[in-house]
């Protein structure tokens, strides 16, 4: 279940306000600047080919690409006997920006982004179904899990892709992880 935690990050140990209506988190987050959407998934096998999958999708695909610019998209899956599961969770745990947007559509499986927004840390449990368009600037991370299972695809401007900048704060070690945050809800 889709879940929306917000931290105060004085206090970081408990989320103030939990919840995992989807309204209230669609709300919540586009008063925040973040779009985020759910939307129907189609019936692909859980091994499907990026190829696939991006057919699949690719009238949403076409929608976003003419709204924002995106260039390219792709495909992005991990799974628990991934040997290299733990390298890609450290890659996404630190405090980043990007200079452009970072658009991620659940079509299966599980993440938690987290936005440093101001004072506060919205963590956003999102799993199959969600659409989440992070604005560039955005100081954020992302959480896998430790037995990571999710496939994404994935919108970019730049045909480089993923490019991040590290902030170098330590945020994102004070709060919560997966782990404790897995399956929260109210």
């Amino acid at each position: 279940m889709t879940t929306l935690s917000i931290f105060d990050t004085q206090n970081p140990d408990t989320a103030g306000t939990v919840t995992s209506d989807a309204g209230e988190i669609t709300q919540l987050l586009n008063n925040k600047g973040i779009r985020f959407e759910r939307w129907q998934t189609q019936d692909l096998p859980a091994d499907a080919p990026p190829e696939q999958i991006l057919e699949a999708y690719s009238k949403e695909i076409t929608k976003l690409k003419a709204e924002s610019g995106f260039q390219t998209a792709d495909v992005v899956s991990l799974n628990p006997d991934n040997p290299q599961k733990e390298a890609f969770r450290q890659k996404f745990l630190d405090e980043h920006t990007h200079s452009e947007d970072e658009v991620r559509f659940f079509v299966r499986g599980q993440g938690i982004f987290y936005l440093h927004l101001g004072d506060q840390v919205f963590a956003v449990q999102c799993q199959k179904n969600d659409l989440i368009s992070v604005p560039e600037g955005t100081r954020h991370w992302f959480d896998m899990g430790p037995e990571p299972e999710f496939t994404c695809i994935r919108l970019f401007t730049n045909p480089e892709g993923w490019v991040a900048e590290f902030t170098g704060e330590d945020i994102a070690g004070r709060l919560p992880r997966f782990e404790a945050l897995e399956g929260v809800a109210v």
